[in-house]
């Protein structure tokens, strides 16, 4: 095949001059620049491959070059075709450019993910980059973009996490998926760490159908081999299966059920009218000084409202073990400790991201745009929790002979957080 002649930098100038004069773009789908990139590419590329063939012959590897390929490609200087040579031997990965990329900027890559990551529909973000760069960008183009992330996400997931964990929060968020031609329910449970310096740190993303105790060991022992030796103190609300695996993975971990969802659960079966009276009752239970004067309030309420609202009440003296932890504390861990909020506010964030989607296309969509926003959210978790240093503090009091096992005192003790 005639090799092709060498790149007319003069007449380049000329039609570009003339371009510019005529209105045209400097980039996008028919700017000026294009064909100089195309220039540029197309050098790099055939030097790559005299490279590679040189190292292949210094090997004793027979190989040679073997017709040419071409291909589409978009780039912010403009669209063009993108001829290359192959090698005979097929074995010829090129750098500058690899086989099936087709957009070449970092830029526009990056833009694409941060607006993906944003929520943005891969429709809007389409018309965003057209308007943006005049260059039209296919579903499945912004697909394989928004799939470099995937790496970063698998690495994220299985990181090395803190040897213990003073508070853990754990809960799930629901969506759809598209499974097998049809529309499924997925829970993504997330699972939000409290680190000794009293900052968050989402240390768990797991997907599940269904929860139960066979799910849950399955995640506290991906923690475990992580490198989470210790959780102080779990906050969750009335997972199934939970208590039974933490018992097997951490034994030593007290569990808080949220006080907030059980008085909801227990208001659900509590007619409007009575509603006042016994939300009256039911807080002398809750905002007792101790557990003793807790259980002593909620035989009290028994009493009173029981034989009325006979589930509203049993649930308590059912679930009284679990939701009763936060009393040994002072006031400042009973506030962080008795309600799952800091996770369900992070949800609340997720959400805002996440509810223009009717429903994914596969569960690693679904994983990918929660990473994402996870990412951005965790950039504001730069400050300890409110009170951290009273609160780790007295969890030192009570928990101090498990902390010291972790080397609490010699790298916490003298620089207590600052607030």
């Amino acid at each position: 095949m005639e090799e092709k002649s060498e790149f007319d930098f003069e007449e380049f100038k000329k039609q570009a001059i003339k371009g510019m004069y005529d209105g045209k773009p400097f980039s996008g789908e028919k700017g000026i620049f294009a064909p100089l990139m195309k220039h540029f590419l197309e050098a790099a590329l055939a030097g790559e491959l005299e490279s590679h063939l040189a190292e292949s012959k210094a090997k004793g590897i027979s190989n040679r070059k073997n017709g040419k390929t071409s291909k589409q490609v978009k780039s912010l200087s403009g669209e063009f075709e993108l001829e290359s040579s192959r090698d005979r031997s097929g074995t010829f990965e090129p750098m500058i450019l690899p086989k099936r990329q087709v957009i070449i900027t970092e830029e526009l890559e990056t833009k694409v993910i941060g607006l993906y990551g944003l929520g943005m529909s891969t429709r809007d973000i389409s018309s965003h980059i057209k308007e943006l760069y005049q260059m039209d960008i296919s579903a499945t183009q912004l697909s394989s973009i928004t799939d470099k992330v995937i790496p970063a996400m698998q690495e994220w997931r299985s990181r090395p996490l803190e040897s213990i964990y003073p508070i853990v929060f754990m809960d799930c968020i629901h969506y759809k998926v598209k499974e097998d031609g049809r529309v499924v329910s997925r829970a993504i449970y997330n699972i939000l760490g409290i680190d000794l310096e009293g900052k968050k740190d989402l240390i768990g993303m797991y997907v599940a159908e269904t929860e139960g105790a066979k799910f849950w060991l399955s995640v506290l022992t991906d923690l475990k081999r992580r490198g989470v030796e210790d959780i102080l103190i779990a906050c969750i609300d009335g997972l199934k299966g939970f208590p039974e695996a933490i018992a097997t993975v951490y034994s030593q971990t007290q569990i808080q059920l949220c006080i907030v969802h059980q008085i909801r659960n227990s208001l659900k079966y509590v007619p409007e009218k009575d509603k006042k009276a016994f939300m009256a009752d039911l807080k002398l239970v809750y905002t007792a000084v101790n557990k003793e004067e807790g259980f002593r309030q909620l035989e009290a309420l028994e009493a009173k409202w029981g034989k009325k609202f006979i589930i509203a009440v049993q649930s308590w003296f059912t679930n009284w073990e679990n939701l009763s932890s936060f009393y040994e504390y002072a006031e400042d861990i009973r506030r962080l400790i008795y309600t799952t909020n800091p996770i369900e506010g992070f949800h609340r964030q997720v959400r805002k991201v996440t509810k223009t989607k009717g429903s994914f296309t596969s569960d690693t969509a679904l994983l990918k745009l929660i990473y994402l926003v996870v990412q951005r959210i965790s950039q504001k978790w730069t400050m300890p929790v409110r009170n951290w240093s009273v609160t780790l503090s007295q969890l030192y009091i009570i928990f101090g002979d498990r902390m010291k096992f972790h080397n609490f005192e010699k790298t916490h003790l003298k620089t207590t957080p600052s607030e």
